[in-house]
């Protein structure tokens, strides 16, 4: 399948397989932006992040609540103009992870002390001056800022600039290059005619093999047949058939590198495996990539509007991450039910994580059972059995 090619300069040789005249090796860097599987885990990540509620919570004496104003709608349901919070929270994500390598630029507008828009910033036109080792500048189309006046979101520190993201760039490029050798590899593979299955040996004297036409005659005549399944019949003296099994891509252990290199960077980015097509949904794992990976990454992005975009002492952004886990009704219906029963609950907020419209169960109860732990001697059981005493 194809020729072998060798070139060889200062003593080095380097041999590589071609195909139809043309290299079948890659050359220089893949951008990850490029390879399918990295893409796909990032949009999976900047999905799910993307899909969640920002809340805005404030700090009381009987626990934290949340705030509905102007400012929460702001942030979550429009945060620039020309937006909605999925889309612009998605840019925000693929920045950190792929296109920004650790960094993502929003640039907040504001009237009057009021924030108006939330504009982000493409990685291509950003820009970092370091300042000595603790402070920077970011730029912005040749305009600088300060850090305070930017919604700066880092993902991975960097380990000298410890304000400065850097990805897993690093850490992908092998894999990067890996994925795009073995698919073009397959592709070559697949539209290679050096495949046959059939080998037709043929007496070289035979008058009719000297030209094209003279053997398409030969097959016309002794090997196609006018029927499906009607046998050959060819001259033993000058034919001789022999069946051959085609090399696959089975051979070429092409699958099963990759597998492995799927699951690398299902590894770098932290998400299942099967997000990339390899193995089966398994719901704890997917429940532990919530909780381990999606979590920390909102809680790093909340944490910086918060510092940058709250004033009061006393407010917080949060991001609901716990609708999603992946938890059926009749689980999350067991669960509220247990604390109703406990007056844990009432019966609207049962109703709302059932997806129904409040019935104005506001009213807490309680089995009668269920008691005080300081009043637990004042039973009446056991004061009818100190009186029978």
């Amino acid at each position: 399948m194809g020729l072998l090619k060798r070139f060889q300069k200062r003593g080095v040789t380097a041999v590589w397989m071609t195909q139809d005249g043309g290299d079948i090796c890659i050359s220089g860097y893949t951008p990850l932006d490029r390879c399918p599987e990295i893409v796909a885990a990032v949009n999976r990540i900047a999905e799910l992040v993307s899909s969640i509620t920002i809340k805005l919570m404030a700090n009381t004496d009987d626990g934290d609540v949340r705030i509905r104003n102007e400012l929460s709608r702001k942030l979550d349901i429009n945060p620039e103009k020309h937006m909605t919070r999925a889309t612009w929270m998605h840019g925000i994500v693929t920045d950190m992870l792929l296109h920004g390598k650790g960094n993502a630029i929003v640039l907040p507008h504001t009237y009057k002390g009021r924030i108006t828009n939330l504009e982000p910033i493409a990685a291509s036109r950003v820009s970092f001056r370091a300042i000595g080792y603790r402070d920077y500048m970011v730029g912005i189309d040749q305009r600088e800022y300060k850090p305070e006046n930017v919604l700066h979101y880092v993902y991975n520190p960097d380990k000298t600039y410890k304000w400065k993201g850097r990805g897993v760039d690093v850490a992908l490029r092998t894999v990067a290059n890996a994925l795009e050798q073995a698919d073009k590899t397959k592709k070559a593979f697949l539209s290679s005619e050096w495949k046959p299955s059939i080998i037709v040996k043929v007496d070289a004297l035979t008058e009719e093999f000297s030209s094209p036409a003279g053997r398409q005659k030969l097959m016309d005549s002794y090997v196609k047949s006018g029927r499906q399944g009607e046998p050959w019949l060819i001259p033993a003296e000058q034919f001789s058939v022999e069946q051959v099994k085609p090399l696959t891509l089975s051979d070429l252990a092409i699958s099963d590198t990759v597998q492995m290199d799927k699951k690398m960077v299902a590894a770098l980015f932290g998400v299942p495996a099967f997000f990339l097509g390899v193995g089966e949904y398994n719901k704890a794992e997917y429940n532990a990539f919530i909780t381990g990976k999606i979590m920390p990454l909102v809680k790093s992005i909340m944490q910086e509007n918060t510092k940058k975009l709250i004033i009061s002492e006393k407010w917080y952004l949060t991001g609901n991450v716990w609708s999603l886990l992946d938890y059926d009704l009749k689980e999350i219906s067991q669960v509220l039910l247990a604390g109703a029963d406990r007056g844990y609950v009432n019966g609207d907020e049962w109703r709302d994580r059932m997806h129904m419209n409040p019935a104005g169960l506001k009213e807490f109860k309680i089995l009668e059972n269920y008691i005080p732990w300081d009043m637990s001697g004042q039973q009446k059981k056991l004061k009818d059995k100190e009186s029978e005493d």
